[in-house]
């Protein structure tokens, strides 16, 4: 596998580090074994940088971000970095906290008097922490925003219509929307967009300037890579991007390792880089701070007692690498996995871009540098979350096999299926429409158009969303005492029960 050249000390490190000589980390033999978990796990490229203190000690990239051309990843390369963005988001509005335009602790109606969640006592107390800690109460309603339909400010005024399903402050439950909101008002504190205040407020101020805010800005990048998905069958597809413009703060930004390095170094100096204040250290400190536990591990077993409890501070998830504080946040989205992680107490940190989607590989390549930099047993880490993987797989397959088995044979819908076709509406998620072609019936949902089979009764199954997303939906057709069809119930949330539409009485062209 091709791989770009290493680059040493980016950019000049303070003298007294400059006199302590930083021993090669990252040799042939570390090569060798990213080639293996590429291999293993299907990725065809990642862009991996490693600092410790002020001085880039590795810079690298391995495999191609144009597989079918075998265009080689470079350090420039950019990736989509998903999720990462949201500390991005958090470090914006740190800045805007550090200048006085924002207070952590006050509510978000002080700044933003139209700003409403279903939940009353939500609505009133919510506070600039509490968007950006995941403790709304509110799950997470991705069908919401994830197609595309409304622009941010249409997502906005629909919150208030998006059903919690814990108290306010009451449990962590990982959260997009909110993050968005936290982006929204931090545009609005400025005057601008969230899109101005990243710019001007931690891209320039970092010399980050080839990152990016759209996946429009992406393509017309001088060095970018496409993004992939391993099926099922294990063949590698490429993906479309996905445009997050109205979710923006919650996971748009695109950068390269060479830059992603640089914001990584802020963070573990406390938000100073070469001797200028991104952000004030009272304000990383509480970023790097946690705020809510997290009940459970989101890979239970591969970490066996290596990986401590994690928290959430505020965009960064906080936990402990075998006996050592770790700071962390990954990113997921269309074709892209992404990871920054670093040890603040060991002045040590690592960036993963890959271009493979949901890939855990970027969770677990840290702890093998973090290993080969402090000396420790090497683990095998790619093994580890192999096994946990494989069952995840195999405990996808027994639910699919137990939907299947709960089918009621010989059933047929109560009426002729032209009479479930028309516009069914929820003030949140807005319209889905139902239309018959061939003798099919066939949901609508902003850009999905999904056919849809008899599953049993007035139950029909939708067709997996995509290759590499096998969700499927039931959807089950709702009617009243005179037998009239009246709505639609669907899983568009899995933390609460199925989302009702209401039938329109009108269709629209």
């Amino acid at each position: 596998m091709r791989h770009s050249f290493v680059l040493l000390a980016i950019f000049t490190a303070p003298a007294a580090a400059q006199r302590k000589p930083v021993a090669p980390v990252l040799d042939q033999a570390f090569d060798a074994r990213i080639d293996s978990v590429m291999t293993t796990w299907k990725v065809p490229g990642i862009g991996i940088a490693v600092v410790k203190g002020n001085q880039v000690i590795f810079l690298k990239g391995y495999g191609y971000k144009d597989r079918d051309q075998k265009v080689p990843v470079t350090k420039d390369t950019k990736f989509a970095i998903g999720s990462v963005t949201k500390s991005f988001a958090v470090t914006g509005l740190a800045a805007q906290v550090t200048q006085g335009k924002l207070e952590w602790d006050v509510p978000v109606r002080r700044y933003l008097p139209d700003f409403q969640m279903f939940d009353p006592v939500a609505t009133e107390r919510m506070t600039a922490r509490d968007l950006v800690t995941h403790r709304s109460g509110l799950p997470r309603h991705d069908l919401m925003w994830g197609p595309g339909m409304f622009t941010r400010d249409e997502i906005y005024q629909r919150l208030r219509f998006l059903e919690p399903t814990k108290d306010f402050r009451s449990v962590w439950q990982y959260q997009n929307l909110m993050y968005m909101t936290a982006g929204y008002l931090s545009g609005k504190l400025d005057g601008t967009s969230w899109e101005a205040v990243v710019r001007e407020r931690v891209f320039r101020p970092l010399g980050m300037t080839t990152a990016d805010v759209s996946v429009s800005d992406l393509q017309r990048s001088a060095d970018y890579s496409y993004g992939y998905a391993r099926l099922p069958s294990d063949s590698v597809v490429k993906l479309p991007y996905r445009n997050l413009d109205a979710i923006g703060p919650a996971g748009s930004i695109n950068a390269s390792p060479a830059e992603m390095i640089r914001y990584v170094t802020m963070h573990l100096n406390r938000g100073t880089i070469e001797g200028k204040e991104i952000i004030s250290a009272a304000a990383s400190k509480e970023m790097q701070t946690p705020q809510m536990v997290i009940p459970a591990s989101p890979m239970p077993g591969a970490g066996g007692t290596d990986l401590g409890q994690e928290g959430y501070g505020m965009g960064f998830f906080i936990g402990s690498y075998r006996g050592r504080k770790m700071v962390h946040h990954g990113g997921n989205i269309d074709g892209f996995s992404a990871e920054v992680n670093f040890l603040p107490n060991d002045s040590l940190g690592v960036v993963v871009l890959t271009n493979l989607n949901g890939t855990v590989t970027r969770d677990f390549i840290p702890f093998m540098i973090y290993d080969r930099l402090l000396g420790l047993p090497a683990i095998d880490w790619s093994g580890r979350y192999k096994v946990v993987a494989d069952r995840a797989r195999a405990r996808q397959d027994s639910i699919r096999a137990r939907e299947v088995a709960s089918r009621v044979a010989n059933t047929t819908p109560s009426r002729a299926l032209a009479d479930f076709t028309g516009r069914y509406n929820h003030p949140g998620y807005g319209d889905v429409r139902i239309t018959l072609a061939d003798g099919k019936l066939s949901l609508g949902y902003a850009k999905l158009q999904l056919p849809m089979e008899h599953f049993h009764y007035d139950v029909f199954e939708t067709a997996p969303i995509s290759p590499a997303q096998p969700t499927r939906w039931k959807v089950q057709f709702l009617s009243d005492m005179t037998g009239a069809v009246t709505g639609l119930a669907i899983p568009f949330e899995p933390a609460l029960k199925p989302i009702v539409l209401t039938r329109q009485k009108t269709i629209d062209p």
